[in-house]
């Protein structure tokens, strides 16, 4: 069927003149088509992409909000966080972060309990990375995240810039709160993450930390964008717009900032993969979601098989894995502003 658009005799009249041939004249002769320099500019055909060339992959082993009634698979005891952590140690991972749990299954900030579990971890793999999420809900817990501080059984710990509606939780720190806590991480020597989840919440880390002068970058940022309450990844499209806008927003504030993207909620993989494409960091397993792929209902199974997973896809894209020594020297400096700043009480 023909086109009736198409003014065939125009078409024929030129074909009998000219022939159905291209145009084509190779001014870079005898190159064809070079894939280094130009021959007649000299420039770059085709710029080396400035791209990391290690990546850190941080398997996150249990958090604080999924259950074994969401996922049976999720460590919720001391044995079983042990377990899972060295599990994936063993198959090389060089970043653990932890929380633990009471005897309900519920996330708690007890100081016996991180010992008990850091411990465990730190007999046989002295050189692992190892931190925690420390987030007091009251006086007690204040108290118990200060004994964790002081006993230092952890490198980094995250500040959470954020108040929103994390699916059906009310998840607030005050503005004094994210000031203090990051005092006494810094204070303790050790790294501050900050824990953005929406675009405020990036804005509240310039306000309250970075502008204020309390830290200073390169600063380590840990981007929870998937969790429900969040920024919106209902779809491909949404989760690049989403986690590229979000990008941006941080490397307005902390130009050098490290990333690390949190493979979280639905996006899941599909997330963490789009952070490796992007150069970023990443960090997997089942603190952020119980699913393997965003199109399936699939649940993960072992916190090993989402970190040797990533790191064939981190491998695929010609990334090496970054050794922990690598990651706490990458991290060492960040956030060292005013970290002399005077003692305060928790209330």
């Amino acid at each position: 069927m023909t086109n009736d658009s198409i003014n065939w005799d125009i078409v024929r009249k030129f074909v009998d003149r000219e022939g159905a041939v291209t145009y084509w004249k190779p001014y870079g002769f005898p190159a064809i088509m070079s894939a280094g320099k130009s021959m007649i500019s000299g420039a770059e055909q085709m710029p080396r992409w400035q791209a990391p060339a290690k990546a850190a992959i941080s398997v996150a082993i249990n958090g604080a909000f999924y259950t074994k009634a969401e996922n049976p698979n999720q460590p919720q005891t001391a044995a079983e966080i042990i377990a899972s952590a060295k599990e994936c140690i063993d198959a090389g991972a060089q970043i653990i972060h932890i929380h633990v749990r009471d005897e309900r299954g519920y996330n708690a900030l007890d100081s016996g309990l991180f010992a008990e579990v850091l411990g465990e971890l730190r007999k046989d793999n002295a050189g692992v990375a190892l931190d925690a999420c420390l987030v007091a809900v009251n006086d007690l817990e204040a108290k118990e995240m200060e004994r964790v501080l002081e006993r230092r059984l952890v490198s980094a710990v995250p500040i959470n810039t954020t108040a929103l509606i994390l699916g059906d939780n009310l998840f607030v720190k005050p503005p004094h709160t994210i000031i203090e806590k990051t005092r006494q991480v810094l204070a303790a020597g050790m790294t501050p993450q900050l824990a953005v989840y929406t675009d405020g919440d990036v804005d509240n880390a310039r306000r309250l930390l970075i502008d204020s002068g309390v830290v200073k970058g390169p600063l380590t940022w840990l981007l929870l964008a998937g969790l429900p309450g969040c920024t919106p990844m209902y779809s491909p499209e949404s989760m690049i717009h989403g986690l590229v806008r979000q990008v941006d927003l941080i490397r307005t504030v902390d130009p050098e900032a490290h990333i690390i993207v949190c493979a979280g909620g639905r996006a899941s993989l599909h997330l963490a993969t789009l952070g490796l494409l992007m150069g970023l960091h990443v960090r997997v397993g089942m603190e952020d979601t119980v699913w393997k792929w965003p199109h399936s209902d699939e649940m993960i199974q072992r916190n090993v098989d989402a970190f040797l997973l990533t790191k064939t896809i981190a491998e695929s894209l010609g990334r090496e894995l970054m050794t922990s020594q690598e990651f706490i020297e990458m991290c060492s400096g960040s956030g060292l502003g005013k970290s002399a700043a005077p003692a305060m009480t928790t209330a």
